[in-house]
């Protein structure tokens, strides 16, 4: 195990359990329904997490970059969602609201299997009060960005 591991992945997964655990949050309890693009969002958390715990747990070097590459692609895929959503929301015409995208999403089995994690009601473009600020898929883009740096920094550290 190389030091950056010992605290970077615990960390990312720790980061990636509080905004799901957010999210739910604000789902269950403040009542704010989930787009298709925050499912989408919260799918890349729940992959960067595992990924991450994943990495600290295999211990071939090669299962572990593995692990780092699938968790930096997933990263950019809930960065890239997030921006998108970031830019719906400074749109407010533009919905991806009750739709194909929403019917496959969850018609997904692992949506199936946890409708109270991933199951899409709500509409993109839906205007939730910003959280310290800033709304919500701004906050998954940092984190997601912030994600996508932990994963480099870590895969560049183990080369040495």
């Amino acid at each position: 195990m190389k030091k950056p591991d010992l605290w970077a992945l615990p960390l990312l997964a720790a980061l990636c359990a509080g905004a799901l655990g957010a999210a739910l949050y604000f789902q269950h309890v403040l009542d704010w329904q989930p787009c298709p693009l925050c499912i989408m969002q919260r799918l890349a958390f729940v992959v960067v997490l595992v990924c991450a715990l994943l990495a600290l747990l295999v211990r071939s070097e090669a299962g572990r970059k593995r692990m780092l590459g699938f968790g930096l692609l997933s990263a950019f895929s809930g960065f890239g969602v997030a921006a998108y959503h970031v830019w719906v929301i400074a749109h407010p015409k533009v919905s991806c609201g009750i739709d194909p995208l929403e019917t496959q999403i969850n018609a997904l089995w692992l949506v199936q299997q946890m409708p109270w994690l991933l199951k899409a009601d709500g509409l993109c473009s839906t205007p939730y009060p910003p959280v310290m600020g800033l709304h919500m898929p701004t906050w998954t883009l940092l984190l997601m960005g912030f994600s996508a740096c932990l994963f480099v920094w870590c895969s560049v550290k183990s080369k040495r």
